[in-house]
């Protein structure tokens, strides 16, 4: 399983995701606030009173979870290559809805109080999209020389 380097981008998949799901999206600080934006939440800090509001930020934290779950599952599906691939272009389509929330909200967010600079999540998220479609393309590879192999038999 580990000798296989579609493994690896899959487990840096579920790594990014899960260390996405720690890194602020947005940040403002000023002399009277302190407003953050998590993939799960948004809070505002003012004078030693935090509001929170988890929806609809938590569909971020929602879909990065799926993103990670699926790749696992991916994981443990080496045995099976059209399953893991159909599994990657699924965990695709969920990226692209983590990427578009983070996008979004980050917009919605800096439109609201200003200050429109994305944090490191988005470099994540990409990271995450790159690696996911370099372990569907060797997978792809694999399942190629598997079945013409299969013919020369």
């Amino acid at each position: 399983m580990w000798q296989r380097i579609q493994t690896v981008f899959l487990v840096l998949v579920v790594v990014c995701m899960v260390c996405g799901l720690f890194m602020p999206i947005w940040e403002l600080t000023t002399e009277l606030k302190q407003m953050q934006l998590y993939p799960l939440h948004f809070s505002i800090k003012e004078g030693g009173v935090t509001t929170t509001s988890y929806f609809p930020y938590s569909i971020t934290a929602t879909l990065m979870v799926a993103a990670a779950t699926l790749g696992m599952m991916s994981i443990r599906r080496f045995d099976n290559r059209m399953l893991q691939m159909k599994l990657g272009m699924l965990n695709s389509l969920l990226l692209a809805g983590v990427m578009i929330c983070v996008v979004v909200f980050n917009n919605n967010v800096a439109t609201q109080y200003g200050n429109s600079k994305y944090g490191y999540i988005l470099f994540v998220v990409f990271g995450a999209v790159t690696f996911n479609w370099l372990a569907m393309r060797f997978i792809r590879r694999d399942e190629k020389m598997v079945r013409d192999s299969e013919r020369l038999r």
